[in-house]
């Protein structure tokens, strides 16, 4: 994936707001710019890392830069823009970095399914009639020794996700949890027990019910951010309350 033009960098000195987050230019001086990521962003948003930002040419934009990832002080490339995620996603597929989900002939975004009125963000359908039903998450949550977790705060979104796949299983097609890692210091992912609990519990239920879960890492510079490498998932099994 491509920047239309490339990224220039900053240095941070806090997000706020959710969506707001002001930086120091290189000349100096202070701007504010858009941060298109509504999680938590724990250990993305280090005051003093280097971020790297697009800009707009849209002049009715209030703040026509865009915070796109971070360097962390460690040297991590972070991509905090969850909006491209989609598009990573699509990108693996394509590219045949996972082949077992790249043998359908279309990909659709944003279809409406399930019974608790759902959108799934991918739609891979075939010859054979059984489409894939594939649900992307943004994984930038890193603990200990290269652990990438998800989520990052409780989800009631994504259980709600996790029961639309078992369904869509029971009913013969196929499903998938595809995570998109933009995080280079992540090695592997797990649903995280200790932050959403239900969430990974349902997880391990989807699992057993068919649901197939996938991680893509991604790397990043100031031309662009693409996907390069499966990494591996591993589902807990969580004991009912």
């Amino acid at each position: 994936m491509e920047f239309s033009t490339p990224l220039d960098s900053a240095t941070l000195i806090k997000r706020y707001k959710r969506f707001l987050a002001d930086v120091t230019l290189q000349d100096g001086s202070e701007t504010t710019l858009h941060c298109p990521n509504t999680g938590a962003m724990t250990g993305c948003a280090g005051v003093g890392w280097r971020v790297w930002y697009s800009t707009s040419d849209n002049p009715k934009r209030k703040y026509p830069c865009t915070w796109e990832w971070v360097e962390s002080d460690r040297g991590d490339r972070i991509m905090v823009n969850t909006a491209r995620a989609n598009g990573l996603a699509e990108e693996a597929i394509r590219a045949k970095l996972l082949p077992i989900l790249s043998s359908y002939d279309v990909i659709k975004r944003e279809v409406k399914y399930g019974a608790e009125n759902s959108r799934i963000d991918l739609l891979l359908q075939g010859a054979d009639g059984i489409d894939c039903y594939v649900e992307v998450k943004n994984v930038t949550l890193l603990g200990q020794d290269g652990q990438g977790y998800f989520p990052d705060t409780v989800t009631t979104r994504g259980q709600k996700h996790l029961r639309e796949l078992m369904t869509m299983v029971q009913a013969g097609q196929r499903a998938a949890i595809l995570f998109i890692v933009p995080h280079t210091g992540i090695q592997r992912v797990a649903p995280a027990v200790h932050i959403d609990e239900d969430y990974a519990r349902l997880c391990h239920q989807a699992q057993q019910a068919g649901v197939q879960f996938y991680a893509v890492g991604c790397d990043m510079d100031p031309q662009s951010v693409k996907p390069v490498t499966t990494l591996p998932v591993l589902i807990p099994d969580v004991a009912e309350k």
